[in-house]
């Protein structure tokens, strides 16, 4: 991995980080998504709940069981979710269209009930809270696969805050991966054609 070049020229000729050539889905997702800011409540509870279930497992396989998600968890609309019960939940365990795994699926429910609760605990709601832990300027960019981050001081404190509000399997690296991916930072590597459409995190 040490070798491995942080950028690669695609067949378009255009410079990606080198993950973002992996595949036709991962090429899509970095072009056009990853880094770029996300507002609003359920695409922010969306990420973290995708996130969350990317835990041990490649990004790949998130990616394309995406819409298999949003069918299963109703588009990702919080007070919907939060009405689960245990019979729904015993339901998406039978769903091969994600990945079933008790915990996760647990964390997705108890993390609609959290947004809920951030919704009535904290002026401007999930979107005010997770965008207040952006940098308060932007990170330099990432010249080698050494500089990418996996865990900041901002993920930490992040993980922290939205445990306090009880959320689940939000941890620092975790919280860092939904802080890449909403774009409250933009870790496309330097000369990555999508860096400059990514823009960077700004509170």
């Amino acid at each position: 991995m040490a070798d491995r070049p942080a950028l690669v020229t695609g067949e378009d000729g255009l410079r990606r980080c080198f993950w973002g050539a992996a595949s036709a889905d991962y090429q899509a997702y970095h072009d056009l998504e990853w880094g770029r800011p996300v507002h609003g409540e359920g695409p922010l509870y969306e990420r973290i709940t995708l996130e969350a279930f990317q835990s041990g497992l490649a990004w790949i396989t998130i990616l394309r069981k995406r819409e298999n998600f949003r069918s299963a968890f109703l588009g990702f609309d919080a007070e919907k979710v939060a009405a689960f019960t245990g019979d729904d939940v015993e339901r998406l365990l039978t769903d091969p269209g994600i990945v079933r795994n008790r915990a996760k699926v647990n964390a997705a429910v108890q993390n609609a009930r959290a947004v809920l609760r951030v919704r009535e605990t904290v002026e401007g709601g999930l979107d005010a809270l997770i965008w207040s832990f952006a940098p308060a300027r932007p990170t330099p960019a990432p010249r080698r696969l050494a500089d990418a981050a996996a865990v900041t001081a901002e993920s930490t404190a992040l993980a922290k805050a939205l445990k306090r509000h009880g959320f689940a399997f939000v941890g620092p690296t975790t919280a860092y991966a939904a802080m890449q991916a909403c774009g409250l930072v933009n870790d496309h590597f330097q000369g990555c054609h999508a860096r400059k459409a990514a823009g960077g995190g700004t509170r």
